[in-house]
C-alpha cells in the first residue's frame, strides 16, 4: 500500500485545484514523484503581481497555450507551483498566497514554514 502524501502542516494532502486542473500529475493535488524536475508542490493562489513576476523571469503563466491543452492562469486561479519559483517570489516580494493544507511537506525542504504561513490562505477560500 502507498502511503498518502502529507502536507506542510502534517496532515493528508488536500487538493489544490481542479479548475483549472493542477499539479504535475494534472490531478488537482500538489504532488510530486520522480519525473517531477521543478517540484511542483506549493499550492498557490495566483494574483497579478506574481503572474506579471512570473513572466518577467521567464514563465509565462497567463497566456494560454491551447496545443497543449492549458488555458492561462487569472488572479484568483490556485495552481501547484515549483517550490523554486515560490521562493524566487517571496525573495522578490510578490510571493502569491499559498494553501498550506495543498502544499507538500517536501516543500520544507526548501522553504521556511513561517514564510509559508505568513501567506497562507484558508483551503475553502
Amino acid at each position: 500500500m502507498v502511503a498518502k502524501p502529507h502536507n506542510v502542516l502534517g496532515s493528508p494532502l488536500h487538493c489544490c485545484c481542479t479548475d483549472p486542473m493542477t499539479g504535475f500529475y494534472r490531478n488537482g493535488h500538489c504532488e510530486t514523484g520522480p519525473d517531477d524536475q521543478g517540484l511542483h508542490i506549493v499550492c498557490a493562489e495566483m494574483t497579478t503581481e506574481f503572474l506579471e513576476f512570473s513572466r518577467s523571469v521567464g514563465n509565462d503563466l497567463s497566456t494560454p497555450t491551447p496545443e497543449a491543452g492549458f488555458n492561462g492562469l487569472r488572479p484568483g486561479d490556485r495552481w501547484c507551483l515549483c517550490v523554486e519559483r515560490w521562493r524566487e517570489a517571496l525573495e522578490a516580494g510578490v510571493a502569491p498566497p499559498v494553501v498550506l493544507e495543498a502544499t507538500h511537506i517536501s516543500a520544507l525542504e526548501f522553504v521556511d514554514l513561517n514564510d509559508l504561513q505568513h501567506h497562507a490562505v484558508t483551503a475553502d477560500e
